[in-house]
Parts: C-alpha cells; structure tokens; sequence
C-alpha cells in the first residue's frame, strides 16, 4: 500500500499531464494550508529557542530540557521542512535551499530513527512549508525534488502539511510573493506556526558565511548534551569583499538572491555582515585548534559560549 506521501506525489509529478491531477492536489492540501497562512505570525523569544538557519537542520526530543522551540525564516523559494515520529516525539527542522536536496533528507530522517529506536508506535510525519510562483521555478523544482526524496525513503511516510510554491503565494500589485517565510514548532507539543524571530543567532554571521561559501547541509544540535555546535570550514579572504560593501542595496539583491524583489528587508544588511566577516576574520581565531564553537543555554535560557577542557 502507498503512504499518504507516495500517493500525493503521483499526483505532482502528473500534474502537467492533465488538469484534473493539479485540482484534486490542491483540493487535497489546500484546507491545512490555508489554516496555516491564516494566522499571524507570532514573534518568538529567543528563550527555548534553537534558531535555523540555511543549509542547517536539528532534531530533538520533547524531553530537551534546554530547547523547546525550533524555527527558521526568510524562505523565499527556500523550502522549511518538519520531519517528526509521533511516538518517540523526535522532531527536526531543517531549511533546504536546493543543494543536495536528497542528502538533506536522509540526514534528516537518519537523525530522527535514531532517536526513535526501541518506539513500537507511532508515525513519521511530514510538514512541508515555503516557496512561491517564482519567475524562475526554483521553488517548484524543490517542491519537486523533497516529495521526491521522501518518496524514495523505506519508511511509510505521511504528509501532514502541505503549503508550499503556490499554495504559498500570493499577488501583491501583479507580483507573486511568498505568504509565509518562517515557521517555528513546538517539540513538545508538535504545534507548528507562522513565526518571526527578533534573535537568529548564536554566531549569525559565522553561520551565514558557512552557507555562503557553499557549505553542505549540516546538523547543528548534539541533543543529548544539549548543546549547539558549529563545526570548523575552510575559508579565504574574501578579496571582493570591499567592493560589494561599497555597492547600493539594488544591486546586492539582484546579484546574491533568488528572488531579489521579495527579500525580507533585512536581507542586504545579512549579506553586507557576510561579506563584512569574511574580510576581517581568520580561520584561526574562529575555531582555535580546530576545535567547534560550542553553546548551551544558560538558566535564563539563552545562548553562552562554552570551551571544551583539554
């Protein structure tokens, strides 16, 4: 027998060869996305919250007793992906882009069988949110390609929510714009919502230069010890750095996003630290002795650096 995820892929991949294949989908899906895009997002506060960013992905438990929250944002045809088993409770986030979009999938999978080991019941559940009717159709070929990595996996899998390229979109004065850029869940509950985060670190920019740089999809949470970890990348000095710096804001969108004209307005500011970052900071003095940038969250559950005893 077909998962729900199997079946309604049969229906994507057909979707060109008849009319009737791209209505039952939407008619299908539509209802659980239009809830979702129905709610404002809510602003979430950093306490309890392990912040995604892109190319990134974490899996925890509902017994993490220093995380709670998962989220990510500034999807545009980025895709944010909820992978979750509901007997063991693991639960991962992880914000794909595109790059590698089956080995993506995988880890994340691997990352949750294997906190879900010795669970005889329960499901893997999938909540796919993002994208829009771009101009280039990146957004639907990653549709295309995550219900197609979920497809292929051994586990049945079942689609929960389905909110993704144009049932995402909206038209803003003739201009197709994403609805919802960011998403966060509740590990303990499983509750998934619009959401917007004031505080996307720790180390912004050490993150966000990794991915910059081309680095791969990367788990970035140790669960059992409950720590975030960022492990050590090669770099070079960027030598366009102070000319991308000078440049106006127009044309760092037009040469560095997928979708220049419905960046987040935060966007250049992101890319102009990037570039700010790998200018002036050496490998050495990142991660001395190539050791990761470790973080817990303290009491008042926020972020603190931590180093590793010899």
């Amino acid at each position: 027998m077909c998962s729900i995820l199997q079946f309604r892929i049969c229906i994507l991949l057909n979707k060109h060869s008849s009319s009737g294949g791209k209505v039952f989908r939407v008619l299908c899906d539509s209802e659980g996305a239009e809830a979702l895009k129905s709610k404002p997002a809510v602003k979430v506060d950093p306490r309890d919250l392990l912040y995604i960013q892109q190319r990134e992905f974490a899996v925890t438990l509902p017994q993490d007793g220093s995380v709670s929250i998962l989220g990510t944002e500034d999807a545009t045809t980025c895709h944010l992906v909820v992978l979750r088993h509901t007997g063991s409770g693991a639960t991962a986030l992880g914000h794909c882009d595109g790059s590698d979009t089956a080995v993506a999938v995988a880890k994340m999978l691997s990352a949750v069988k294997s906190l879900s080991d010795g669970c005889s019941n329960g499901r893997y559940e999938v909540h796919l949110v993002g994208g829009f009717l771009d101009q280039y159709l990146l957004s639907h070929r990653l549709t295309r390609e995550l219900l197609e990595a979920f497809s292929i996996q051994s586990e049945n899998m079942h689609l929960e929510t389905y909110c993704v390229t144009e049932l995402n979109d909206v038209m803003k004065q003739n201009i197709h714009w994403p609805v919802i850029y960011g998403i966060a869940i509740n590990v303990k509950t499983g509750e998934i919502f619009r959401a917007t985060f004031p505080d996307k670190g720790p180390d912004e920019d050490v993150r966000g230069a990794r991915t910059f740089l081309g680095g791969s999809m990367i788990s970035i949470y140790d669960v059992k010890m409950e720590q975030l970890q960022i492990e050590p990348y090669e770099w070079s000095p960027f030598p366009d750095a102070e000319f991308w710096l000078q440049q106006p804001d127009h044309l760092i969108l037009e040469s560095y996003s997928t979708s220049p004209i419905v960046e987040p307005p935060h966007f250049v500011k992101h890319m102009k630290n990037i570039f700010q970052f790998l200018s002036t900071n050496p490998k050495e003095a990142l991660f001395p002795k190539g050791e990761p940038r470790i973080y817990k969250k303290t009491a008042e559950g926020y972020w603190e650096r931590i180093y590793r005893t010899s």
